[in-house]
């Protein structure tokens, strides 16, 4: 079980809040295709430094952003989000961006994605967790399953890339589950 002294830091990566010095990094990440197809359904569109700078101001109760950073490098390596959070309901939508692909691979995805988790059932006291996934990306969805997301649902062939059309599967998450699943 994740120790509450260290929700925020893991071996290999810190949680931290977003920074405008970070803009030229998510600057860079935008430019590659292959992250922003796996990340994204909408097409590929470059934002300016100015709508990157608003996204990092941009706050609301029902979302929280966490950047990635390397523990040996301090330098940002991803982001995470818990959005469209319902209060009411205490479910919300997690997500995680790996930008540089030279990263992938490493566990640092896995670790924050545990940190997040940990964050969003012990100090947002959310009830569940959701996100959604496209098929062509098995990397991530072993390791959303590793995680204990549970495949809910299918959205089938929701889009189409290179004239090809792919599924975009929904998972969950449970609270009980995934404290079960740590207590081990």
């Amino acid at each position: 079980m994740l120790s509450s002294s260290s929700f925020l830091k893991g071996e290999k990566i810190y949680l931290h809040s977003l920074a405008l010095t970070d803009v030229p990094a998510l600057m860079e990440w935008q430019g590659n295709e292959h992250v922003m197809r796996s990340f994204d359904a909408l097409p590929m569109k470059f934002k300016g430094v100015n709508e990157w700078e608003d996204w990092i101001k941009e706050t609301g109760s029902d979302k929280f952003r966490f950047a990635i950073r390397s523990i040996d490098k301090k330098q940002l390596i991803g982001y995470a989000e818990l959005e469209g959070i319902l209060w009411n309901h205490r479910v919300g939508w997690i997500s995680i961006m790996i930008g540089d692909e030279t990263n992938h691979g490493k566990g640092f995805g896995k670790e924050a994605m545990e940190k997040v988790i940990y964050y969003a059932f012990n100090e947002l006291n959310l009830h569940r967790l959701q996100l959604t996934v496209f098929a062509y990306n098995q990397k991530a969805i072993a390791m959303y399953e590793r995680l204990g997301f549970q495949k809910e649902g299918t959205y089938r062939e929701f889009l189409e890339r290179d004239g090809k059309r792919h599924d975009m599967f929904l998972y969950g998450l449970l609270r009980n589950e995934w404290r079960k699943q740590n207590s081990k």
